[in-house]
């Protein structure tokens, strides 16, 4: 009697555990960013500020290597004032060029604001889409597979595909739609 007790508590735990089993899906975020259009053309202009923005750091850069040159090559024949006045010019511009960098690459700099305006939208976008696919597929848990080292993932938990569908048709498909699909030529 003791055995029996212990074998249908047991089964109960079982079964109460295989019933209130939760689905686990996972999708790559990047994956999905990699092929949305929009997201490609603002990555673009990004990074074509970016270039724009280097290059006036190099062309500042230049200037500054080239004055400050320039000034140690002539600091033995200024006196007085003009020697102050072309060491104040060269520190300046030094200045400004670590000014320029922080402002523009730093780490509040206008490179991660831009960064934070482009991307956003998409991520909230790629945020929507994964909650509206999750719950029409009565998916508890989403992973992003980039950001929790999924080690091993079989196709069926694999909801990519269908956030991306959704991001991009508006429409998708759940996975009782796949089930409920008659075969064709049948009767």
């Amino acid at each position: 009697m003791k055995n029996f007790k212990i074998i249908s508590g047991l089964a109960l735990v079982l079964i109460f555990g295989f019933t209130n089993a939760q689905k686990i899906g996972v999708v790559d975020t990047d994956a999905i960013l990699q092929k949305m259009p929009q997201y490609k053309e603002a990555e673009a202009r990004l990074d074509a500020q970016i270039n724009t923005w280097q290059t006036e750091l190099q062309n500042l850069q230049s200037e500054y290597d080239r004055k400050k040159s320039a000034f140690e090559n002539e600091k033995v024949l200024l006196i007085g004032t003009q020697l102050a006045m072309r060491e104040k010019e060269v520190l300046d511009l030094e200045k400004n060029i670590k000014t320029t960098m922080s402002l523009r690459f730093g780490n509040n700099g206008e490179i991660k604001k831009l960064r934070t305006n482009l991307v956003v939208p998409f991520e909230d976008q790629i945020h929507n889409a994964v909650t509206a696919v999750a719950e029409k597929n009565a998916v508890a848990t989403m992973l992003d597979k980039n950001r929790n080292n999924v080690l091993y993932l079989q196709k069926p938990f694999d909801y990519t595909d269908r956030v991306l569908q959704y991001i991009l048709k508006g429409t998708f498909e759940t996975d009782t739609d796949k089930k409920q699909t008659p075969a064709k030529g049948k009767k």
